[in-house]
This record gives structure tokens, sequence and C-alpha cells, in this order.
């Protein structure tokens, strides 16, 4: 059997996914692929500027195109490619089911769920004090909701293998990914 896996970081916003995937790919040097960067280019083909509504209204088209897997149906190529020469892709922004089951049904490794979950007033603290696209915490759960709601997320959260709690400490947070990676079987480089 393959030694090669798909490592998949979910989460509600704000609870610091992307931190995760940050400290991975620093420290193991995983390749790794941002389903949100499908939205960017997709952005940048119809011309359109940059900012929320904009990126909203791409991922709504994206969907209505190519299904609620749209992000995993369009990654596929490269999620594959990774996997020619890595025995680990590193996978941030799946979110919805469709996503998920999608996956499941058109790789032949194991996909790995691993959900980054906070206390809902520590994300939304986090989302009103990041420096790009801040929220209030009025529109914190109007996309708690949302996401929930139109896009599947919550299943693929709840059938995690893993999950890290991060309300700590950066250094706690490290300590976890660290713990998960030994018993994952990830090595540096």
């Amino acid at each position: 059997m393959s030694d090669k896996k798909i490592l998949a970081v979910v989460g509600m916003a704000g609870s610091g996914k992307s931190t995760a995937v940050d400290l991975l790919v620093q420290k193991y040097q995983m390749p790794y692929i941002y389903f949100g960067d499908i939205t960017l280019q997709e952005m940048k083909n119809r011309g359109l500027e940059p900012g929320q509504d904009n990126e909203k209204k791409t991922r709504v088209a994206l969907r209505e195109q190519h299904g609620m897997g749209a992000y995993a149906k369009l990654s596929l190529p490269k999620i594959n490619e990774h996997l020619e020469t890595n025995n680990y892709v590193l996978l941030d922004g799946l979110y919805s089911w469709s996503e998920y089951t999608f996956l499941r049904q058109n790789t032949n490794v194991p996909l790995i769920l691993l959900a980054v979950i906070a206390k809902r007033g520590v994300r939304y603290e986090r989302l009103q004090n990041r420096p790009t696209r801040p929220l209030s915490a009025e529109e914190s759960e109007k996309r708690d909701f949302a996401e929930i709601e139109q896009i599947e997320k919550g299943g693929p959260i709840a059938l995690c293998d893993y999950y890290i709690t991060n309300d700590g400490t950066l250094e706690n947070f490290q300590t976890q990914l660290e713990q998960l990676t030994q018993e994952l079987g990830i090595v540096v480089g």
C-alpha cells in the first residue's frame, strides 16, 4: 500500500487554518494547494477587482458551473501532480461536503481531515483584528451561518480524523501540530 496521503485542513473562519498550513509548509516543505487561488485566478480572468463581494460572486459562479465540489474538481489535476513526486499534499480551503466526497471518490490515496477549532469568541476577535479583510462580530456570525447553510462546511469538520484546538498560545498550537505530524509519520523535508 502506498504511503501517499492528502491532508486537508478544515475549520471555521478565524480558527487558525492558515496558521496550521503555514507551519506545516515551513517546517515540512509540504506541497500545498490553496483552493482560494482558483477564485483569485477566475477573478483575474473575468477582469474583476479584488474584494470580498467579487470573491463571493466568483465562488458562487464557479459552484453554479461545476457543482458544490467545484474546488476539488478544479484542483484534482494539481493534487495528482503533487502526489506523483511527494508522499503528502496539503489542502487549504476544502470547505464543502461535496468537495470531500468528490476527493474520496476520485483519488486512490487516503484523505485525512484535520480540523482546527477555536471558541467562537476567539475566532471572531481574530477576524476583527486581522490585517486583511477584517470582519465585525456580526459579519463573522453571518459568515459562519452562510458557510454552514450554503456551502456544507460543517460536514468535513464533523468527520475529521484529527482535531487541534487553537484557543491558547502559538507554542501550544505548534506542539499539537508536531504531535500530529509524528503520529502521521510526516518528516522534515
